[in-house]
């Protein structure tokens, strides 16, 4: 069977502000039952000033790192999924690495958006399958909070994002025993790119930063609801498909699904359009929101700590977002 990459520790980190509905109905022109009803969140995290999304992903880092049982030095790479960086530039990956103390090896940051711990997942089992490195820190982090628009034009978006992290330690596996990563599958369409972006800061734009540009809001997210909540709601049933089919296995042969957390009713619909039971289909929106490349292993790792997860299971990982990009991965726990 050949190397195999395995999920050697993982835990995640939320700052400990929740925001609840009712905060945000003090804030702008919104309601609890608003914004249950549309997107299924009660509450999220939002980090205090001064933190940056480095310091969540070294959080969830350091609690992974314990949870293998890891001297630290061991490992030999990191890639770090975010939208949300410290800083326009560098990414956070070799942040994460300073502040952690370790030696100087790579820091590899991925840009995919919500489908970036996917994305980075595919990229680390590269480097494990082929034994380029032994142990890597893979760490997805968000921090939106701070850069939402709490107007009546922006507000639709601002209800949905929370703040956290997540982090695992990868390392190769050759037991045979079947357990790991089974593969990953990715896909994307540059035509939607406006359909859900942030227009501005662009290097298009010279100078970069304009007044008009603040005034007008193009430094804010914005989406096409209808446009991204019909395309998520097939692509990521379809990426399952695809992935199952690549692997020789079928619908029923998938114990838990995780999509990423976008909106409640989005992971709902790909259940249904994968016949599989409520149960099967691991949500926790309602506490975090959505916290973009940090979703699915935030749900995997509470669902792991939970008890929910148990050895020998297969999880499905779906995600779509910005781009449009959109991806499968499949996981023998």
């Amino acid at each position: 069977m050949g190397k195999r990459t395995v999920i050697a520790g993982l835990d995640f980190y939320v700052p400990p502000k929740v925001v609840t509905n009712l905060d945000l109905q003090k804030m702008m022109n919104t309601s609890d039952e608003w914004i249950r009803e549309r997107t299924g969140i009660i509450e999220r995290h939002w980090a205090e000033p001064g933190v940056g999304t480095s310091d969540l992903a070294c959080q969830a880092a350091l609690k992974a790192i314990e949870k293998a049982g890891l001297d630290k030095n061991e490992i030999d790479f990191i890639i770090a999924a975010t939208l949300s960086p410290d800083h326009y530039f560098p990414g956070i990956g070799l942040m994460v690495q300073a502040k952690l103390g370790l030696k100087d090896i790579g820091a590899l940051d991925i840009r995919d958006q919500c489908s970036g711990f996917l994305y980075a997942l595919s990229v680390a089992d590269q480097y494990i399958r082929t034994g380029t490195y032994k142990k890597i820190l893979l760490v997805a982090a968000e921090l939106q909070s701070a850069n939402l628009d709490f107007s009546d034009e922006g507000r639709d978006m601002s209800v949905l994002f929370g703040d956290g992290g997540a982090a695992l330690i990868l390392e190769a596996d050759d037991s045979g025993d079947g357990r790991g990563l089974l593969g990953c599958y990715l896909f994307s369409d540059g035509r939607f790119v406006n359909e859900l972006w942030m227009e501005k800061p662009s290097s298009r734009d010279n100078p970069t930063f304009q007044p008009e540009f603040f005034r007008q809001g193009k430094f804010f997210p914005r989406m096409n609801g209808r446009a991204v909540f019909k395309n998520a709601c097939e692509k990521m049933p379809q990426a399952v498909l695809y992935g199952l089919n690549q692997l020789g296995l079928t619908v029923a042969d998938i114990d838990y699904l995780i999509p990423h957390q976008a909106n409640d009713r989005i992971s709902q619909m790909v259940g249904r359009s994968l016949k599989l039971s409520e149960e099967k289909v691991i949500r926790n929106i309602q506490r975090y929101g959505n916290t973009t490349a940090a979703s699915i292993p935030i749900a995997l790792a509470e669902a792991v700590q939970s008890g929910l997860i148990k050895k020998g299971q297969l999880l499905a990982l779906t995600a779509f977002g910005s781009g449009f990009t959109w991806g499968s991965a499949f996981i023998r726990w």
